[in-house]
């Protein structure tokens, strides 16, 4: 006998986002709020402020400018309060109306909570990405 070896694993070959570069995550989350109708900028890597994108919604009821931090980070790295905070920051000080927080991993309940108190706030967890991705790319990845 032999150790066992889980085959079912290699037969996903869906696209992983953890294998793409930090730049080309960050136009990924560009293009998929694109994909939903918004304009959308990805700043230079280097020097951003903290800014990876800037989205424009210019619809009358709820448009305006958000500023977007894209984190292409392991699922067991989880973000915390201090990311919130880092967020909070540069939207303060671009004067930003919205802000999106998108990764691959997921937030730990305080930087939920934060982002719900906050109320300006959007936080896309990796599960959330992968819809996302899907509903509005027609793409199927695979964060892990």
């Amino acid at each position: 006998f032999v150790e066992g070896l889980d085959a079912v694993a290699t037969l996903d070959s869906r696209p992983n986002p953890l294998d793409m570069s930090p730049t080309n995550f960050e136009h990924l989350v560009r293009q998929l709020f694109e994909a939903q109708g918004a304009e959308g900028w990805t700043t230079t890597q280097s020097n951003d402020d903290g800014v990876d994108a800037v989205i424009v919604n210019r619809s009358n009821l709820i448009g305006g400018l958000a500023v977007v931090q894209a984190k292409r980070y392991r699922p067991d790295n989880v973000l915390g309060p201090s990311h919130y905070r880092e967020l909070a920051g540069t939207m303060e000080e671009k004067k930003a109306g919205w802000g999106v927080l998108v990764t691959t991993s997921r937030f730990t309940a305080g930087c939920e909570q934060k982002a719900r108190d906050h109320g300006r706030m959007q936080l896309i967890d990796g599960n959330r990405l992968i819809w996302l991705i899907k509903e509005h790319l027609d793409k199927d990845v695979l964060i892990g």
